[in-house]
């Protein structure tokens, strides 16, 4: 049995969840799993389904590299004379990278109101 049909189930899951970049390649008895996942969340899943495959990850034959590109490390509660440019200079962010991770809530960057719960990406 190959490498791929033993780990067929991560592949799989992989595929399912959306990996991008996703590279599978078999080289000297071990399988190499790369990509980039949306989050955290979804590469531990990779890894959960792993685990069921091989316990305690002793067969050592996959080595598996995702990348996560989860840029949203904390939130932020706006306060009363809070600015996108005043909470980014806090968190060493600029005021654009707050108004793009937060286009859901923010239609206007001149306008956050206190109470608003923000999403801060990590630089």
């Amino acid at each position: 049995m190959s490498l791929q049909d033993k780990y067929r189930e991560v592949i799989n899951l992989a595929s399912d969840l959306g990996i991008t970049n996703l590279q599978v390649r078999e080289q000297d008895n071990v399988l190499y799993i790369d990509g980039t996942a949306e989050t955290a969340a979804d590469k531990d899943k990779l890894w959960d389904s792993y685990n069921k495959i091989d316990p305690d990850y002793r067969a050592a034959d996959v080595v598996m590299n995702i990348q996560v590109t989860e840029k949203v490390s904390r939130e932020y509660t706006v306060e009363v004379g809070d600015s996108l440019s005043k909470i980014g200079k806090a968190y060493g962010v600029s005021w654009q990278d707050i108004f793009e991770a937060n286009k859901d809530v923010i239609s206007n960057p001149d306008l956050i109101q206190p109470g608003w719960k923000l999403k801060i990406p990590t630089v």
